[in-house]
């Protein structure tokens, strides 16, 4: 019979919710996911996972499905608006040096793997949830406790994983400023395969960016960003109409995504980030994880990765039968994602900076140190791409990881 204690609620249903509801649910925790959508429906159109977010996978049995899913085997690289290349990368290499590839996938793809690994009934959506009391783990007679659905639910561990505007997070730090604008707005559209091949590319613009790559189903997925004032759209509602304006007269083959693209389907979010870190990443027996702990800019690609890292961190620091250790997982997790934050941040103000003599100074820079070869245009990813889960093999029968 599973405790109280081994009890968990996970508030939100997005990838590092999921995760974390799997990586609990394998060590042995009864999981409750509440999410407040009324269904698993991902925003935002596709996710690259580095291989740290790989190896936490491993740890709850999905990393190999999700490798099988690389599409990217030759080259990349960085160019300007009008083509021209700034440097150029490698799969392989980047393989190498990593221990693993870069897989590009569906958000949905993974929400879906995820959502099917977990027991019948764990998730709830059309689920809004309200924390009521963040608990106290030095107490087994106080748990946390979550409100929804006319219910309290009372539980060992409670796990804020919902998103950028976390109601559970300002609940446990009100006197925090939560997130700012960073400055910039993105965009995010699927095609079908083109009829013709392509090298993935990102360019870069003055105060812009757009990047072009291939789900492994010959999808296309792009994105892109400008510097502009919060809460702007397009007028008349129509993005693509906009992506026309900033874009379309940009190297192949985005005048042809652009072309394929539906109005109706173009995607548009401010990007907001936590510039002041949180004072620690619980709080009683509530912890934070994702967005919901460390929104950050997507310039590295990490935002999804680092939620991934969280869950199974986190799931390793909540052995069963005691309360979980979170002043543990906010040792483990704070000091790491805080760099991120600030790396992704400052890796925003250098590829969208909109000073025409200090992108030349830049675009120059890049050319020399990618004429020393793609690994050295890599080591930007050292201490991220190459990191590993502390458990030491995947939970292999749901209830213990193998020593």
């Amino acid at each position: 019979m599973t405790s109280a204690e081994d009890t968990a609620v996970v508030v939100g249903g997005g990838i590092g919710g999921l995760t974390a509801a799997l990586a609990l649910h394998l060590r042995g925790r009864r999981v409750t996911v509440l999410e407040r959508a009324e269904e698993l429906k991902p925003v935002g159109a596709g996710i690259a996972l580095a291989p740290n977010a790989l190896r936490a996978l491993d740890v709850v049995g999905l990393g190999d499905e999700i490798r099988s899913l690389a599409a990217w085997k030759g080259e990349g690289g960085l160019m300007t608006p009008g083509g021209r290349w700034l440097s150029r990368s490698d799969a392989t290499r980047a393989a190498e040096r990593f221990g693993g590839p870069l897989v590009l996938l569906h958000r949905a793809t993974l929400v879906d793997k995820l959502a099917a690994r977990l027991p019948h009934g764990t998730v709830r959506t059309a689920s809004a949830a309200r924390l009521t009391d963040p608990g106290d783990p030095a107490d087994p007679a106080r748990p946390a406790r979550v409100a929804t659905d006319g219910e309290e639910i009372a539980a060992g561990l409670v796990v804020g994983a919902d998103g950028v505007r976390s109601a559970v997070r300002g609940a446990l730090f009100p006197e925090h400023p939560g997130v700012t604008y960073a400055g910039f707005t993105t965009w995010r559209v699927l095609v079908p395969p083109l009829d013709r091949p392509f090298v993935q590319h990102e360019s870069w613009g003055p105060g812009r960016l757009w990047g072009t790559h291939p789900f492994a189903d010959g999808t296309i997925y792009a994105y892109a960003a400008a510097m502009t004032p919060a809460g702007g759209q397009a007028p008349g509602g129509d993005e693509r109409a906009e992506l026309l304006r900033r874009f379309g007269d940009w190297h192949d083959p985005i005048p042809a995504i652009l072309a394929a693209a539906d109005p109706g389907r173009v995607l548009r979010h401010d990007v907001h980030h936590i510039t002041e870190p949180l004072p620690a990443l619980h709080r009683g027996r509530v912890a934070l994880l994702g967005d919901a702990a460390h929104a950050m800019a997507p310039t590295l690609g990490q935002g999804g990765n680092q939620a991934i890292e969280d869950a199974v961190v986190l799931a390793h620091h909540a052995a069963p039968g005691r309360a979980a250790d979170l002043p543990g997982y906010t040792r483990a997790r704070l000091a790491r994602t805080t760099r991120i934050v600030r790396r992704s941040a400052a890796i925003s103000r250098f590829n969208m900076m909109s000073n025409r003599p200090g992108i030349a100074v830049r675009d120059a820079a890049i050319r020399a140190v990618g004429a020393l070869g793609p690994a050295l245009l890599l080591r930007g990813m050292d201490g991220i791409a190459d990191w590993r889960p502390p458990q030491a093999a995947p939970y292999p029968d749901g209830r213990r990881e193998r020593v």
